[in-house]
């Protein structure tokens, strides 16, 4: 499975300015548009996160690794980053806003299997 994925096109689902398109159309369905980011890009110097957001700034990096997978699983990680726009920690408030999306449970587990491939030598590359 790891290997079909690399086997995929590394170019980015969506460009950054379509990150923002897709920010905004995940805010409506799944947050009731209460997440608004400022900025969404892709960024190269993060090798321990899939994502990260500032609130403060309303701005959330997405990891380049995540190019080429699923976009189930890349919605995911938005919406989990524009969680943290609205609720900043890891607590019951902010699990309870990823309750709407249906792909939440399946996504982090995706996620973790590739965290485990690529620490174990297994990305097929």
């Amino acid at each position: 499975m790891v290997a079909k994925l690399h086997a995929k096109s590394v170019q980015p689902t969506h460009s950054d300015t379509g990150l923002v398109e897709r920010a905004a159309e995940l805010s409506a369905r799944f947050l009731g548009g209460r997440a608004r980011p400022n900025s969404i890009r892709w960024v190269t110097n993060q090798n321990s996160r899939w994502g990260s957001a500032t609130p403060a700034a309303r701005a959330i990096r997405l990891s380049h690794k995540l190019q080429g997978m699923p976009d189930w699983v890349v919605d995911y990680v938005i919406l989990h980053e524009m969680a943290h726009l609205i609720e900043p920690s890891h607590n019951g408030t902010f699990w309870a806003l990823l309750d709407n999306y249906p792909h939440t449970e399946t996504a982090k587990a995706f996620l973790l299997g590739a965290a485990y491939a690529a620490d174990h030598g297994l990305s097929g590359r």
